[in-house]
């Protein structure tokens, strides 16, 4: 495609997925089915892969496709994100309104909001392109966490009109994407996230942006920091003025008369908080006219015009029927109370994570206890106490057993851990979730082949072990209750695709005891092959800067049993790839300029996109940080490269422009 011809498309395609993005996920009110959406990202792409020039900060393909950083750079806030007082009942409320009327002049009228459980952000934007967004961290000094921000889909990486200003709200996650999250969790032997707080605190502190994106993150708008041009004069039409520029706001705000109107939005909204999609837990009460808060000024932490009505956390009492025993794909036995079924917090709740074997001995729970539960975080149900009242004598005591409710198979306490756990690898449960864990995205990512298939095929016994999933035929297959011919040949396909794989995903799918995705990335690029990792010693595992002594242990031990030796003989004479398919820093040319240097990429790159010039020089030897140091070698410097460029200077760290740093890289090529 013409270079203009192309750029002219660059454009509509950006403009058009952008109105998708906002209808999708801000309106809630999507005009395109999701395959149309896919098709036009495809076409931008491919694009951008031709012309690498056009990519720009707002492209919809800067959402997903930064690289992994090496840590959150510091950012201040010019107005500091203060933290609000509290109120936990009416009479606290009425206080609040009379110190507010005795403080300003005139009418008050209040905002209320709904109070989101998630984590407070700051977005900055530059002439209407988003250029920082950091969380708030002690209110004065935050993280700079752009790059995981931009994978909010409801976060629009350009506003409507050219304005600069910053704006503050509140990222959380849905509750549909927290349980979800969770489960896969609890699949994979990891332990779950406590709430949707602390699920969306965790996502947003990922080094690396794909992780984040995973998460389905999503975000309300609630306030603007600095903002030189300011046009309102009411917070409400601040609200108003975030929505016309393309923010997704919450739609339950309401603006209020007097104070009487503000306790019965709070009382309602105590009563029909569990109908939302989301978690709130309170409601927050602000003064509406800019010129009163003015007026009301700050007390050292808080604003004196607004304050926030926190719920009462929910807590019922029902009956505890038995303690089960699950067997997940690391061998951990966790227990769980079976509960008579109760409403929490709008749910019906009938099961309840006990944790561990110490918990239960800790709150002396007993099987027919009378208990106190709650929702950790209003998701997670958690037994509170036990109302020893109750008892009547008949309830039992519980403890764990010696052997693997599911095989037999003793089991053991591993040292500094507190869960039992069955060590056998043919244990069939473990057997079932290590499979579940393979096909899983991150892992083998055969599509298809999800929870409900594999279990089937082990019901069936068609499979056992990984290497049966590459033994699979079509006539087995064509036997299953909803496997047609299509889906089965589909199935297949994708089986025979995932051969193909690069060794990172094969490595993470075994399962190995502490290797994440990014630690099976950083070993396969490290070693280039299964065969050469096997042959590690702990000690050249323990090289690595990534890789702690804990998990080199736990690498090489995985690799000494003779049982792994003969898995992934078998899968290689199956056919899968056992090679790193990346490039490898230690194959670059040894007289590279990069090799071996700690260089920081800063300011506007025009030559290069900042992820593209990131790759090239790690392919060439070296490591990329995102601040300068004492220990910083080169610095790459771009249009209006700012404190880091500054800092450089002071330091006598080595300084490029970007037209170096190009006649560097081709030379090298």
């Amino acid at each position: 495609m013409e270079k203009e011809t192309a750029k002219q498309r660059h454009e509509e395609l950006k403009s058009l997925l952008e109105k998708y993005s906002h209808e999708y996920y801000v309106l809630d009110a999507p005009t395109v089915p999701d395959a149309e959406y896919d098709r036009k990202l495809r076409e931008l792409i491919e694009i951008e892969e031709e012309h690498p020039e056009l990519v720009t900060p707002d492209s919809p393909t800067q959402r997903v496709g930064a690289e992994p950083l090496e840590a959150f750079e510091k950012v201040r806030h010019e107005i500091p994100m203060l933290s609000l007082g509290n109120a936990f009942n009416e009479q606290e409320l009425r206080d609040f309104d009379r110190r507010v009327r005795e403080g300003a002049d005139g009418e008050i009228s209040y905002v209320c909001e709904l109070k989101i459980d998630g984590l407070a952000v700051s977005l900055l934007y530059e002439n209407g392109l988003l250029v920082r967004g950091a969380t708030r961290g002690d209110g004065t000094v935050g993280e700079d966490i752009t790059t995981n921000l931009r994978t909010i889909r409801s976060i629009p990486l350009r506003l409507s009109r050219p304005e600069t200003i910053e704006v503050r709200g509140e990222v959380f996650m849905p509750k549909k994407s927290f349980n979800a999250l969770n489960e896969e969790k609890e699949k994979n032997g990891e332990a779950p996230f406590a709430n949707p707080r602390n699920a969306a605190a965790g996502s947003l502190r990922q080094l690396d942006p794909k992780i984040a994106a995973s998460r389905n993150l999503d975000i309300f708008l609630y306030s603007v920091g600095l903002w030189e041009d300011e046009t309102k004069d009411t917070h409400s039409g601040r609200l108003e003025y975030l929505e016309q520029l393309g923010l997704k706001t919450n739609p339950e705000s309401r603006r209020l008369g007097n104070i009487e109107e503000v306790i019965d939005c709070v009382t309602s909204w105590v009563d029909h908080r569990n109908e939302l999609g989301y978690e709130i837990d309170g409601i927050v009460i602000k003064v509406d006219q800019l010129d009163q808060q003015e007026t009301l000024g700050f007390t050292a932490k808080s604003p004196r015009w607004a304050t926030a009505y926190k719920f009462p956390a929910e807590e019922v009492v029902t009956k505890l029927t038995d303690i089960h025993l699950t067997v997940g794909r690391t061998g951990v036995v966790t227990p769980t109370a079976i509960l008579a079924p109760v409403q929490v917090a709008g749910t019906t709740v009938q099961r309840a994570s006990l944790h561990n074997e110490d918990l239960i001995k800790e709150r002396d729970i007993r099987i027919g206890d009378t208990v106190v539960i709650k929702k950790a975080g209003d998701i997670i149900p958690e037994v509170l106490r036990v109302v020893e009242d109750e008892r009547s004598g008949e309830e039992v005591p519980f403890s764990m057993p010696d052997t693997c409710p599911e095989c037999g198979s003793d089991l053991v306490r591993l040292e500094e851990e507190v869960a039992l756990r069955c060590i056998n690898p043919n244990c069939p449960a473990q057997l079932r979730e290590a499979l579940i864990h393979f096909v899983s995205r991150n892992a083998m990512d055969i599509e298809g082949l999800g929870e409900k298939v594999i279990t089937q095929l082990f019901q069936e016994e068609l499979i056992h072990a990984i290497a049966d999933l590459y033994k699979l035929e079509k006539e087995q297959l064509l036997q299953l209750e909803r496997m047609g011919e299509k889906s089965v040949n589909n199935l297949l396909s994708a089986i025979e695709k995932s051969k193909e794989n690069s060794m990172e995903k094969l490595l993470f799918g075994l399962g190995v005891r502490y290797v994440g995705t990014k630690a099976a990335s950083t070993l396969s690029e490290h070693f280039g092959s299964m065969k050469a990792l096997q042959q590690a010693s702990p000690e050249e595992l323990e090289a690595i800067p990534e890789i702690g002594e804990k998990m080199a242990d736990s690498i090489h031990r995985y690799f000494q049993r003779e049982e792994v030796t003969e898995l992934l003989k078998e899968l290689a004479d199956l056919g899968l790839n056992m090679e790193y398919k990346g490039i490898r820093r230690a194959e670059q040319a040894a007289d590279s300029p990069f090799s071996g240097k700690t260089i920081v990429l800063t300011g506007k790159m025009e030559i290069y996109s900042r992820p593209e010039a990131k790759r090239k020089v790690e392919a060439l030897g070296a490591k990329v940080t995102g601040s300068v140091s004492k220990n910083t070698d080169l610095v790459i410097a771009g249009e209006e490269a700012g404190s880091k460029q500054t800092k450089a200077k002071e330091l006598g760290v080595e300084i490029w422009n970007e037209q170096q740093f190009a006649e560097a890289l081709q030379k090298q090529e």
